[in-house]
Parts: C-alpha cells; structure tokens; sequence
C-alpha cells in the first residue's frame, strides 16, 4: 500500500470533506480523485482525436486525399 504525502491544505481538506459526510476516509478521497483524472485524461484522448479527425475531414474537403479502391484493399470480399 503506498504512502501519500498531502499538504496542510490538501489535509484540511480531505478532512472537511470526511467531517461533511461525502466521503467515509481518506481512501474513498484518494479513488475519487484518481478517477476524475482517469475521466479527465479520457476526455483529453478524445478532444485530441476529434481534433486530428477536423483536420483530416479539412483536408479532404480541400481535395488532399487519395481514392479509396475497395476491391485493391479487401478483394476477396467481392469475390462471393
């Protein structure tokens, strides 16, 4: 089990948060947080994606792209 070291602050408030009944202990505090930034960190995942997809999208609009020939990338799905 890993050690934390919290500040004075981050102490406080992991206190008032336990004193106020949202968590039980300090471990609830500790999940909580690390999966708002598992959420966090997901999210960053996906506005990246979304970006480079606007940006791929842009560019074939502009005319920078290469026909797609189904039959040369799977032919054996034609051949049925």
């Amino acid at each position: 089990m890993p050690n934390v070291h919290l500040t004075e602050p981050m102490r406080k408030y992991v206190a008032a948060q336990i004193e106020s009944g949202a968590y039980a202990n300090l471990s609830e505090v500790v999940r909580a947080g690390i999966r708002m930034l598992m959420e966090k960190d997901g999210a960053r995942q996906f506005y990246a994606l979304k970006a480079d997809l606007e940006q791929a999208a842009a560019r074939a609009e502009a005319g920078d792209f290469a026909a797609f020939d189904a039959r040369a990338f799977e032919p054996d799905a034609f051949d049925r």
